[in-house]
């Protein structure tokens, strides 16, 4: 039979049906609200008005994923709001490096923007988020910074650099480092073979979770073109196919699919990833995009668990050419960690929806960067120069740290950055010549004298065009040039970066910020700041650090 005239619109109940979706009244004979069945819907349109869909997978074809990660034990989770099981990464802030020992220091890049929207989360609930949750180099690079943009997609990053006084630290200085990425022309755009992978369990019941993954998707969906494919896959106690690969054009089906998703059940979401990519590789085009787009509040408790040996299982899969891009929900059993863990090892990006308009910013504003990557294995190296600078500390990126022997090894795996994305990292200094932060050695050798003129720092860029195995390098001095006298003076994609990466460590805690930097100077400088905001960001950030001081931690809130 011909394809259905209609093929966007509405996701009404009478269209649905026509498309050969259930009626809702009919889905229990398809799926169980707890899970009998596998908590997630197993059924694509009937034969008659579609390409056959894929057989739904029982939770035996994930037989490669049970090969390489032998199955954990059953461990139920807490419904939602009964406990709050919350997980963050655990990473120290970085260190005070003294130059003449070390001089080099080196980081993957990191586009996540995870962490500034959970952070908002807990403000906006009244609440201090735990310290963990704050990864300042997430909240940095939310913003854009209009830096100067690169012309050349085989030169696909533009360096911006500016040195500053530190506003938090006196006699310090803070380097400021930006990295415009090429933006791809929306007609040169590659196709996209992607793969939602939604999590379908109990613990997704909650509005915030499975209703807002659906708007979000259905943003992202949106967007498609004819020749993007989009396929389907839920799970909960089990993994099932819900969508067979569907043209961009047939948006009216994808809606539906996602319409019929419900929630229940327990989260075996190891069996989930391996269907995802099982499709993804099955339907895979060396021309295109191909990637898997994870859903869920990461509360994995049935099958494999362990964030080591999923990592393990997306790093072995990342060699196939497909990526991970993964967004967090919800609260109360938000498993952060996992979310980081899958998304650096899956050569992706990870975010956090908390709301439509964040889900409208990752899926519609930023739907390019989201997307579509310009570079792989992105690493940045600094050396200083120790006559200039004593000593430094990176503000920020403590889980993307790297080895100074990796920038050069083209094997070891660094971030990827999509079309049009930023990347902006800062360093505090101490001047040479300025009080340092500990004693001199009594016999090491005596400090060098301050340079007069000349380069504060060397900064080197390391990136692989997508899909390529040899890296290319980008250098630049960082000197006498690109410094300014006074905050003030510097340029306001400066001082907007250094009011967002105050912001940060004041919520962290961080003890390098002196007491009379408060959030009413955090404020004060983002005011310098604020610049075009279209899509009123940067008011809402001001709005955030006003709040920050009078919230409460969440067991002085209570919850």
């Amino acid at each position: 039979m011909a394809a259905p005239a209609i093929r966007d619109g509405t996701a009404t109940p009478a269209a649905c049906e026509a498309l050969g979706f259930p009626k809702a009244d009919d889905r229990r004979d398809f799926y169980s609200r707890r899970g009998r069945i596998g908590g997630g819907v197993m059924y694509a349109p009937s034969m008659a008005m579609a390409p056959p869909p894929p057989t739904p997978y029982p939770a035996a074809r994930a037989a490669p994923m049970q090969e390489m990660l032998p199955a954990g034990a059953y461990r139920p989770g807490p419904m939602p709001g009964e406990v709050n099981t919350e997980r963050y990464p655990n990473a120290q802030a970085n260190p005070i490096k003294q130059t003449a020992q070390e001089p080099v220091s080196t980081f993957s890049v990191d586009v996540d923007t995870a962490a500034y929207a959970n952070v908002r989360r807990f403000l906006n609930d009244g609440q201090s988020p735990p310290r963990d949750a704050v990864r300042v180099e997430e909240l940095i690079n939310y913003f854009d910074y209009g830096y100067a943009q690169p012309t050349d997609a085989q030169v696909p990053f533009k360096p911006f650099v500016a040195v500053t006084p530190s506003p938090w630290s006196t006699d310090r200085q803070i380097v400021h480092i930006g990295l415009q990425g090429y933006d791809i022309p929306r007609a040169q755009e590659p196709p996209l073979n992607l793969v939602f992978l939604i999590d379908t369990s109990g613990s997704m019941s909650a509005e915030n979770k499975l209703p807002l993954a659906r708007k979000a998707l259905n943003l992202l969906v949106d967007q498609l073109r004819p020749q993007d494919r989009v396929s389907m896959v839920a799970y909960a106690g089990s993994a099932g196919a819900v969508l067979a690969p569907t043209s961009g054009r047939e948006k009216l089906k994808m809606r539906c699919a996602l319409g019929a998703l419900e929630s229940g059940g327990s989260t075996a979401g190891g069996q989930g990833l391996a269907l995802a990519y099982d499709l993804a590789v099955q339907n895979f085009d060396a021309k295109a995009v191909n990637r898997v787009i994870l859903m869920t509040d990461g509360d994995f408790n049935v099958g494999v668990a362990d964030p080591a040996k999923l990592t393990d299982f997306v790093a072995a899969k990342r060699k196939t050419g497909v990526y991970l891009s993964v967004y967090g929900l919800g609260e109360g059993n938000y498993n952060d960690t996992l979310m980081q863990a899958l998304a650096q090892n899956g050569n992706g990006t990870a975010g956090y929806i908390d709301t439509l308009n964040e889900a409208r910013k990752s899926f519609r504003d930023d739907f390019s960067g989201s997307l579509f990557p310009i570079a792989d294995d992105v690493k940045i190296q600094v050396e200083f120069n120790p006559r200039a600078a004593s000593e430094y500390r990176l503000i920020g990126y403590e889980t993307r740290l790297l080895n100074r022997e990796d920038f050069n090894n083209d094997r070891v795996d660094a971030g990827e950055v999509g079309s049009g994305t930023s990347v902006t990292a800062l360093y505090e200094v101490t001047p040479a010549g300025a009080r340092p932060s500990s004693d001199p050695l009594r016999y090491g050798a005596p400090a060098p004298r301050a340079a007069s003129g000349g380069e504060i720092a060397f900064l080197k860029v390391r990136y692989k065009l997508p899909g390529g195995q040899t890296s290319k390098l980008i250098e630049r001095p960082i000197g006498a040039g690109d410094t300014y006298a006074r905050v003030l003076d510097a340029p306001e994609a400066t001082r907007w970066a250094l009011a967002v990466a105050g912001f940060g460590q004041k919520l962290r805690g961080d003890p390098w910020l002196s007491p009379d930097f408060g959030w009413k100077a955090v404020g004060d400088l983002a005011q310098t700041a604020r610049g075009s905001d279209p899509y009123g960001l940067r008011a809402e950030f001001v709005q955030l650090a006003r709040a920050a001081g009078e919230t409460k931690t969440v067991n002085e809130s209570g919850n």
